[in-house]
């Protein structure tokens, strides 16, 4: 082993004994930053949507400047198109690509993506597509927290807890929601429960929810007010609907990788002129159904204060649902968080509302279902039922509902687990490796990381002493976490459910060296 091997070595593990504090005091900084950004997004697209309005009132009275709109619209989605096709990162939701970096399957350049997300997002969203400021925001906080490690010359493993506290932190800026934004990253984007990740992401969703609530308020970001709580009788109705919910997510899903397929099959439309496509759905839209424009906060509003029909909100529901298809499918910064949820309302309202026709319902119990199906259909989609749950809460700004927003996520999940679908995001992030080979990471083998995998109950290692054990080649096992106790792992150290390995390879083979241990951490001994 060379000198610069072996340096290389020590200040990996060095910066591993100190990690704790310093990642708290990081994650509030990254969680500043993340917040102040997030903050002037939302400010923008808030403003964009008193403009579109104002726009379409304008083009009502004065039809001849719809070829002006229409032309202003093929130039936002064609520099749009082309800062997408010059940066792939910063296409769709942005979570995918995060997942991707933590998982060092993919690269990301971190101020490239910041401008070009940031930018990006508030022209599409912000002329009307049926996109969500969440996953941008998620993409936007990693983008910080790599920057931040990277100008502070961090070690690979604090880089990647700063790019995790970062998406936490956008999370947790975009919806008000900072456990929402914690627990998304430790079920959704690590899929695991680390102290480390736990410690710093907090950290950093607290500040960048301080942040954002001193410039919009502590106001919840639905305003669902006087709903009563659900009788215990009526339990029955929240497993039917967790049931439908279920089913109707994995449509969402199947739909959504299509549109991408249908999207990718026209080459005669090249990637820079995508985005003209859904921008022009916007302008037949923006006169017959403005309702449908935007990511859906504002849809989601009028459903608690106006009385629709169920025709006329079966309508709203297929619209809405084909133009978030077109818009996400065409590559556009955005994300499909506030899509998904006002689809879920919609759903929520037409289930509550034949309730209320056929089985004579208190109409008082609407605004639940509507509550209880934004988390059902969030839960399906993105199979992370405990963010649901909190997200939702934290979003309408009560606790009362927490039993059945569990039990309706737990139904969902259930459904749409059987029903054989995989999750939103690790199906958008295949397609996206697929896609462009030019992001994938390379490593280089002089560097060395560590690599934190959590022993789960039942695996292939659970109860099984180290010498016992086939290691992959080229990583070696430095420290066995349990609890508060950091073990010095010997042959005859016995591993137990709960237990983080600590271990050290080379930065070139870290993924395959990952996928290795999580297969060892994760699979089920068959009996």
């Amino acid at each position: 082993m060379n000198e610069s091997d072996k340096c290389d070595i020590y200040n990996t593990l060095f910066h591993w004994s100190s990690l704790k504090l310093k990642l708290v005091i990081e994650g509030i900084a990254v969680g500043l930053i993340t917040g102040l950004i997030v903050v002037l997004y939302r400010f923008l697209l808030e403003k964009s949507v008193i403009f579109i309005d104002n726009i379409y009132i304008a083009l009502k009275s004065q039809y001849w400047l719809i070829p002006l709109w229409v032309f202003v619209l093929v130039l936002i989605g064609y520099g749009v198109g082309r800062l997408v096709k010059n940066e792939p990162m910063i296409s769709g939701s942005g979570i995918p690509q995060v997942e991707g970096v933590l998982t060092r399957k993919l690269e990301m350049v971190w101020w490239k993506v910041i401008l070009g997300k940031f930018f990006g997002g508030v022209l599409t969203i912000g002329s009307g597509l049926s996109l969500g400021r969440e996953g941008p925001s998620v993409q936007l906080g990693a983008a910080v927290g790599q920057g931040f490690g990277k100008i502070f010359r961090r070690i690979k493993l604090e880089e990647k807890f700063l790019i995790t506290s970062g998406a936490s932190a956008g999370l947790s800026a975009a919806f008000n929601a900072p456990l929402a934004g914690a627990m998304f990253s430790l079920e959704e984007v690590h899929k695991n429960f680390s102290p480390l990740v736990l410690l710093s992401s907090l950290s950093a969703a607290l500040t960048a929810n301080f942040v954002s609530s001193e410039f919009l308020g502590l106001k919840p970001v639905f305003d669902f007010k006087n709903v009563s709580v659900l009788p215990l009788q009526y339990y029955l109705y929240i497993i039917v609907l967790g049931i439908i919910i279920g089913g109707l997510g994995v449509l969402f899903n199947k739909a959504l990788l299509g549109t991408q397929t249908i999207y990718a099959k026209q080459k005669w439309l090249n990637q820079q002129f995508r985005i003209i496509v859904p921008l022009l759905c916007s302008v037949a839209l923006g006169f017959t159904l403005p309702q449908v424009l935007g990511g859906g906060h504002e849809l989601i509003g009028s459903l608690i204060k106006a009385n629709f029909t169920i025709k006329f909100l079966i309508i709203l529901l297929v619209i809405k649902f084909l133009f978030t298809m077109v818009s996400y499918g065409s590559g556009a910064p955005g994300g499909i968080f506030l899509p998904l949820l006002a689809i879920g309302a919609l759903i929520g309202n037409i289930y509550g509302n034949v309730l209320i026709d056929i089985f004579h319902f208190d109409n008082s119990y609407l605004s639940n279902f509507i509550i209880l199906a934004m988390a059902g259909y969030f839960t399906a989609v993105v199979r992370a039922p405990i963010t649901g749950s909190i997200l939702i809460t934290e979003m309408t700004g009560s606790l009362s509902h927490l039993m059945s927003l569990a039990l309706v996520s737990i139904v969902a999940y259930i459904v749409a687990d059987l029903l054989g679908e995989g999750p939103i995001y690790e199906s958008l992030l295949n397609r996206f490796l697929n896609r462009n080979t030019g992001d994938k990471f390379q490593g280089s083998r002089h560097n060395k990381v560590l690599l934190e995998i959590a022993v789960c109950m039942g695996s292939i290692i659970d109860e099984k002493r180290i010498k016992e054990i086939t290691w992959p080649q080229n990583c070696l096992l430095v420290a066995v976490k349990r609890g508060k106790t950091e073990i010095i792992p010997e042959g005859n150290t016995l591993l137990t459910t709960g237990d983080y390995l600590i271990v050290l390879t080379n930065e070139d083979e870290s993924e395959k060296i990952t996928n290795e241990l999580l297969g060892m951490s994760k699979s089920l001994e068959l009996a």
